[in-house]
């Protein structure tokens, strides 16, 4: 163990002191500091936090009988203020070295709660909430959204601690201890130009011999999934600075956008790097299809199209050319905006895994539907590189990595 740590204990004590008690018990019998910041809204708490309720609210901006007022009439006032009291004290907890984790434990308020503080801290921070709530289909997505947050699925509701919730306590409690001694923490820093690639499995073999080959050419890699979630998280991070260019091999998410697929990354797409200028290289990959898997109406409304079912949950429709043409109108007005230099690799044998020659979802038609549109509504159409090859293939990354050391190596000297 790495010496004594600071954990803070996002809670409501009002509804659940004992459980709570529990929690700051376990971290303290393990060597932490463990400090309770207590939200509660609705009533008195049985106890005081080491912040209090009253600290919060005032923080927030209400005082916490104003706050206990609006929590009866008006719940979600009182709630953001107290979200707001408290990521501000997590904040200034943070800066003066006295966090170095943070701990969230309770049902669906206090998950919203403790979610949106730990949205707000930095990569690498550990953030671990309990609750029986982490897997609800329809809140997760609000709870992490694109942070590195761990949700600890209780299952039982805590509420009155018996040897089962115990256990799961017990087992979460762990997990943010375990995290706090272990970290590396949030301060990364790099020897090198940070290059982001995108990719998931259709286009894993160009993606994993670009890796190697950036390295080769001076540069660190860091791979984002293009599964929706990691995509979006890649426009996040390239819009703080993260990256100092950009492969985007696998874009399919532009398309995913516009028909309701399951990889959607939000309407942004493409749009922080075309912002910020940095070199970037594209790719068709995942443009060739749509993700409709354990969606019965879309498979339906598709079912005369190729679909490749890869299990239960992932089943990938083949895009047509029509909607491949939108694309190419919405990809194009996009990179009209940008302020620095791109490429946009084409390769002429197939866009993934799936598009080739044999395979479910060739259809070199409708990929060529969305060549001739990018051509048409492009403003520079000389940024478009036709190679004649396959992207699933070492030779397709070998080009698409050469494309970016130059565009690189140009974005440089006119910086000079």
């Amino acid at each position: 163990m790495s010496g004594k740590k600071g954990i803070a204990i996002i809670c409501n004590l009002d509804t659940r002191g004992e459980d709570i008690i529990f929690v700051k018990e376990l971290i303290e019998r393990r060597g932490h500091n463990a400090i309770l910041l207590d939200f509660s809204m609705e009533d008195p708490p049985p106890f005081a936090g080491d912040i209090t309720c009253e600290q919060i609210a005032q923080r927030g901006g209400l005082d916490i009988e104003t706050v206990r007022e609006c929590y009866r009439v008006d719940r979600d006032r009182a709630t953001e203020n107290q979200i707001r009291g408290a990521a501000l004290i997590v904040d200034e907890l943070l800066q003066e070295n006295k966090i170095h984790g943070v701990f969230g434990v309770g049902g669906g308020t206090a998950t919203l709660v403790a979610t949106s503080i730990m949205r707000r801290l930095p990569f690498g921070m550990p953030k671990v909430m309990a609750s029986p709530m982490a897997a609800h289909p329809r809140y997760i997505d609000k709870y992490v959204g694109t942070r590195d947050i761990t949700m600890h699925h209780t299952v039982l509701d805590i509420v009155k601690m018996n040897p089962l919730l115990k256990a799961q306590i017990t087992n979460a409690v762990g997990a943010i201890c375990g995290m706090v001694e272990m970290t590396g923490g949030t301060d990364f820093s790099f020897d090198k130009p940070v290059i982001a690639i995108t990719g998931f499995g259709f286009g894993e073999m160009a993606v994993q011999t670009a890796v190697g080959m950036l390295e080769d050419e001076g540069f660190i890699p860091i791979v984002c999934h293009a599964q929706g979630k990691g995509d979006k998280a890649m426009e996040e991070m390239i819009a703080d600075g993260a990256f100092d260019g950009v492969m985007d091999i696998c874009i399919g998410g532009v398309l995913e956008n516009l028909y309701d697929g399951n990889r959607d990354p939000g309407p942004d797409r493409l749009m922080a790097a075309i912002r910020r200028g940095i070199p970037t290289v594209l790719a068709p990959c995942g443009l060739d299809m749509l993700s409709y898997g354990g969606r019965a109406d879309k498979l339906e409304e598709t079912r005369d199209r190729s679909q490749y079912v890869q299990d239960a949950l992932r089943i990938q429709v083949r895009s047509s050319a029509d909607e491949l043409r939108h694309a190419a109108d919405v990809i194009a007005e996009r990179l009209n905006q940008s302020t620095g230099p791109f490429t946009f690799m084409i390769p002429l044998k197939g866009w993934s895994s799936l598009d080739r020659e044999g395979r479910q979802n060739y259809d070199p038609v409708a990929d060529a539907v969305f060549v001739e549109r990018l051509k048409e509504k492009l403003n520079n159409p000389d940024a478009i590189r036709e190679v004649d090859l396959h992207l699933y293939t070492p030779e397709f990354a070998q080009a698409a990595v050469s494309e970016f050391v130059s565009l690189f190596k140009q974005a440089a000297a006119a910086q000079a």
